[in-house]
């Protein structure tokens, strides 16, 4: 059942998690998609130019230029010019992102993967008191 008591609203915090918050869901939503995973595992080991992108991937020029879009919208990817190219490097703080809100629900899972792990410990301990004892 709910409470009725007032919970005080730290406002710096609500709105620090609300701008979090979006950016994952940018960031989510660019990595749905298997295609810009490739991309991004790809520029993970350095710039590519997005002609480079349609050579490694059997999509059209203009689906390629949707993903690196995509990409770069949710901060992910940064597009500069260089000349008449265009060359894609990987942002990896919108990646650290992620990793950090990700880190924060392992901790929670490991913490309750070692309370299970103590109770089924204790379970066992007591199921083999009692054979002894003739139970």
């Amino acid at each position: 059942m709910w409470s009725n008591a007032k919970i005080p609203l730290d406002r710096h915090g609500s709105i620090h998690n609300h701008v979090v918050v979006d950016v994952l869901d940018a960031t989510f939503s660019a990595l749905s998609d298997r295609t810009r995973r490739a991309m991004v595992e790809r520029l993970s080991h350095g710039p590519v130019t997005v002609h480079g992108f349609t050579e490694g991937f059997a999509i059209s020029q203009q689906m390629v230029s949707k993903h690196v879009a995509s990409l770069v919208r949710a901060r992910i990817v940064k597009k500069t010019k260089r000349g008449r190219e265009s060359v894609c490097t990987l942002r990896p703080e919108a990646l650290k992102a992620v990793n950090d809100w990700t880190m924060n629900y392992r901790q929670f899972w490991e913490e309750s993967f070692d309370k299970l792990d103590a109770v089924v410990t204790q379970m066992k301990k007591e199921a083999g008191d009692g054979k002894r004892n003739g139970n």
